[in-house]
């Protein structure tokens, strides 16, 4: 059989964008015959990212280094559509992947969009209805869907929430979450932790209590109020270790260490590479967290989440009991948390496993999907229903 191969540009900006992406390119590089891969990173803080991409084995082909300190977000679009133009042009790719609703996603969407290139949008149709709340992301990944050609959804609701918004059907389908295979991929039995201040905690045999706090409003106010209900939770549970890997953020780092740093079961430690991350989840009894991908992991696991908003556009999760919403305020963090370490009836409510957001086959829907679409595969790929249902 004669045809050409396809080139794909695969686009990501953040350390989640990698580890969400890195199964779907992954499955792209075992289609090898049909196409070929251009990676793009636009990140400078390769810190937060090298580890996602060595633990995946992978190596971008371009990094625009566009991001910079105290960086506006017009800076940052026309920096990503000055040097992303130039590379789409040189490349002249098929098609173009991203991930979410970053600002680097929306810029690097509409790069593509006026270079005429189509694109398809990974996790797309989660919403949140709440325009400002979640600034800008909110916006953005609406405005990635009016310029997308395939949309691939995590959950039926995301693809509902498409289709009211007059997405064709034809362009829609639903996966489950790539990181849910990530996880697949990463966490086993018997891992060995690489960081010693992990495994030091894993091998004291307590409950742990992880906390993630990553969002960007909640960097100064918010984050006191974080620290002094784990200041009163740590008082309660001397039992319990509370583990805090802290943000590289430098107003976040004095706060917490000014407020926490002496507490014996407050555990501080810098942000983890991505295996320890995910295999400390597992090792967790529970978790604290504002971020809104967590939960789909900590789902996946049965650990219990506690999170930090009043509203989440993973509204799957809290239907279906698997995530109380806290919001920013120290008494109800800490009731939230004193009861979960107290009742078991309440954690065994929270803590089963539950594949609301993948099966660990994302990917493979994602990769056929495409093929699909460029004439090498016939039939549309089984789409993903959440527990066989």
């Amino acid at each position: 059989m004669n045809f050409a191969r396809k080139k794909i540009a695969v686009i990501l900006g953040t350390r989640t964008e990698a580890i969400k992406l890195a199964p779907v390119i992954q499955e792209l590089q075992n289609a090898s015959r049909y196409v070929t891969l251009c990676l793009i990173t636009t990140v400078t803080q390769h810190e937060m990212l090298d580890d996602v991409l060595s633990a995946f084995s992978l190596q971008p082909d371009y990094d625009l280094k566009v991001m910079s300190m105290r960086q506006s977000l017009s800076l940052l679009a026309q920096n990503i559509l000055e040097k992303l133009d130039y590379v789409l042009a040189m490349e002249n790719p098929d098609l173009v992947i991203v991930l979410g609703n970053s600002a680097a996603t929306f810029d690097a969407s509409l790069a593509a969009f006026h270079r005429k290139i189509p694109v398809a949008h990974v996790e797309s149709g989660v919403r949140s209805y709440e325009k400002m709340n979640r600034f800008p992301e909110e916006t953005y990944k609406r405005l990635i869907s009016q310029i997308a050609d395939l949309h691939f959804t995590t959950t039926p609701l995301a693809s509902r929430a498409l289709r009211k918004e007059g997405i064709a059907k034809s362009g829609i389908v639903c996966t489950g979450s790539t990181v849910i295979d990530a996880l697949h991929r990463t966490v086993r039995p018997g891992y060995e932790f690489i960081s010693h201040h992990v495994s030091d905690v894993v091998l004291q045999k307590k409950r742990i209590v992880l906390v993630a706090i990553s969002r960007r409003k909640n960097l100064r106010e918010p984050i006191m109020i974080i620290c002094s209900a784990l200041k009163e939770l740590s008082v309660r549970h001397k039992n319990v270790n509370f583990v805090f890997p802290v943000h590289v953020h430098p107003t976040v780092r004095d706060t917490v260490l000014g407020m926490l740093n002496e507490i014996p079961n407050i555990v501080l430690m810098e942000p983890l590479k991505y295996p320890d991350f995910v295999n400390l989840i597992a090792s967790s009894y529970a978790v604290i967290t504002d971020s809104g991908g967590l939960q789909e992991e900590a789902t996946a696991l049965g650990k219990p989440v506690l999170l930090l908003r009043d509203v989440t556009e993973h509204s799957e999760t809290a239907e279906n009991g698997r995530v109380k919403l806290v919001g920013m305020d120290v008494k109800n963090i800490v009731i939230a948390a004193h009861t979960l370490l107290r009742d078991k009836k309440m954690f065994r409510g929270l803590s089963k496993a539950f594949n609301l957001y993948g099966d660990g086959k994302a990917s493979e829907r994602i990769g056929h999907s495409l093929l699909r679409y460029f004439g090498f595969a016939k039939k549309k790929a089984e789409e993903f229903s959440p527990n066989g249902k």
